[in-house]
């Protein structure tokens, strides 16, 4: 069964970057479309990236033009990068299939920015 881990969150202040890095344990990327999903207290868990398995990429409004998917399949990663990174995006950040597989959701990765 296929285990999900995500690194790369951290602490920086508002237009800073930040790198997120997803590890399948298995190679899933040629049966799932795969996403970038987030939660921050006291809000449900959103979808801001994803791309499907032929490549098409889709961004939420709220990190559209900042944020950037990508994935390494010969290497299994899934990548995110989020530039000029605001307040509002502070959140821990999940890696799973688009729609998520529910019983697969990982540790995440802590992304805050503070200033």
């Amino acid at each position: 069964q296929v285990r999900l881990v995500e690194s790369g969150g951290g602490t920086v202040q508002p237009g800073e970057s930040l790198r997120l890095t997803c590890a399948p344990s298995a190679s899933i990327f040629s049966f799932y479309d795969m996403g970038w999903y987030r939660q921050s207290p006291g809000k449900q868990r959103e979808l801001v990236a994803s791309i499907t398995i032929g490549g098409t990429i889709h961004y939420s409004d709220s990190v559209k033009g900042r944020f950037t998917i990508s994935r390494d399949t010969p290497n299994n990663k899934l990548y995110l990068q989020m530039d000029n990174l605001k307040i509002d995006d502070t959140a821990v950040y999940y890696c799973n299939a688009d729609p998520p597989l529910e019983n697969r959701w990982g540790q995440g990765t802590q992304v805050t920015v503070s200033a």
